[in-house]
């Protein structure tokens, strides 16, 4: 199966921002593949280093589970970041710029499920 997972969270509540990498993570772990398009201040916890720091209560980090999978994709507002000062050179490893087009082409695939965080 193929998602296709959005998240606006970032390091202001980083247990919220760890639920679409959790969800990614498991579905993952079951071979499906993931899509997870980051906006607003989602677009910081792809910035290197940053999701290191992020600790949720609770739940494990998935971070960089995801991040390296080779059945994720994590793609990364490019207006979002753009407007934060972020760059593609400070984005982790597995990471790129993109936009709702990217959204949009995984949605459009058949048999994709969304997932909004």
């Amino acid at each position: 199966m193929k998602y296709a997972i959005s998240s606006t969270w970032g390091p202001s509540d980083t247990t919220r921002a760890s639920l679409p990498f959790i969800f990614a993570a498991t579905a993952l772990q079951a071979g499906d593949s993931v899509l997870l398009m980051l906006f607003h201040d989602a677009v910081t916890v792809a910035v290197k280093g940053a999701s290191d720091k992020m600790i949720p209560v609770g739940p494990p980090p998935k971070f960089a589970e995801v991040f390296t999978h080779p059945n994720a994709e994590v793609v990364v507002c490019k207006p979002c970041a753009e407007a934060r000062g972020i760059s593609q050179e400070q984005l982790a490893e597995g990471c790129r710029f993109g936009g709702m087009g990217d959204f949009h082409a995984q949605l459009a695939q058949e048999g994709c499920k969304s997932v909004s965080f």
